[in-house]
């Protein structure tokens, strides 16, 4: 027993917490399979590993600040048209996080692209991508008072430092032209080094007009679209079809 609890001990001193919590069950296997000396220390490594893995999707899936979790296969693509499921399936291997690509939603409210793009960006943590949600409303908020505010500053650059930034609902509020200004300077410091994806119920050509300024809003585009897939939903709001049905 004693030492049992000094390994204990010495598993809290070197922070191995996997193992330590799973040591009963790996000496107990270990000696039912009389396992050789060097099986029994990979499977206490894979403990290990395993753990952090666990815990580091854990804490990323927090930071990532999804209002909810949505999943692809619970997204109705019958309803809607401009997207097909092996569309979105094919993204799911996030080769196009590791190219550095963006992926566009564009149409009207209530066809499902805030879904679309959280089930994306709930996928990309689960396979260890950092990604960062925020509707664009709160991020003009973060990048208007990250100099004055220690909160907005540490989430900016999380912001920066993701693999993968979801910005919602574009073209619901009007941008004022400082606005659009800070957001052009994050798009254009995370340009080719995370992938952005981006839901919005307005087209490219009212984008110009929301943010007030023409040459700005064409060079933000430029690189958004630059390596970028687009699609266009187009379908009645689930939520004025679900209304229907319950009356």
């Amino acid at each position: 027993m004693k030492a049992y609890e000094q390994t204990l001990n010495l598993l809290k001193t070197l922070s191995l917490r996997g193992v330590a919590s799973g040591l009963d069950e790996m000496i107990n296997d270990a000696e039912v399979r009389k396992q050789s000396y060097i099986t029994f220390l990979n499977t206490v490594f894979q403990a290990e590993i395993s753990y952090r893995i666990k815990r580091r999707v854990e804490r990323n899936m927090v930071g990532a600040h999804f209002p909810v979790l949505k999943k692809v296969d619970q997204f109705d693509f019958g309803r809607v048209k401009g997207i097909g499921k092996s569309e979105i399936v094919n993204l799911l291997d996030c080769h196009w996080i590791d190219n550095r690509e963006n992926v566009l939603f564009f149409g009207p409210p209530g066809v499902g692209k805030t879904h679309l793009s959280i089930a994306l960006g709930v996928n990309a943590v689960e396979k260890g991508y950092k990604v960062c949600f925020e509707r664009v409303t709160n991020l003009i908020k973060l990048l208007k008072t990250a100099e004055i505010q220690k909160a907005s500053e540490y989430r900016i650059n999380r912001i920066i430092k993701a693999d993968m930034i979801i910005i919602d609902e574009i073209g619901y509020t009007p941008i004022e032209k400082r606005e659009a200004n800070l957001f052009f300077s994050l798009v254009s410091e995370t340009y080719e080094k995370a992938s952005i994806v981006i839901t919005s119920n307005k087209s490219f050509d009212s984008w110009a007009e929301m943010m007030g300024d023409t040459v700005m809003t064409s060079a933000m585009l430029d690189r958004l679209l630059h390596h970028a897939r687009v699609f266009t939903l187009d379908g009645e709001s689930y939520r004025i079809t679900n209304q229907k049905k319950e009356v």
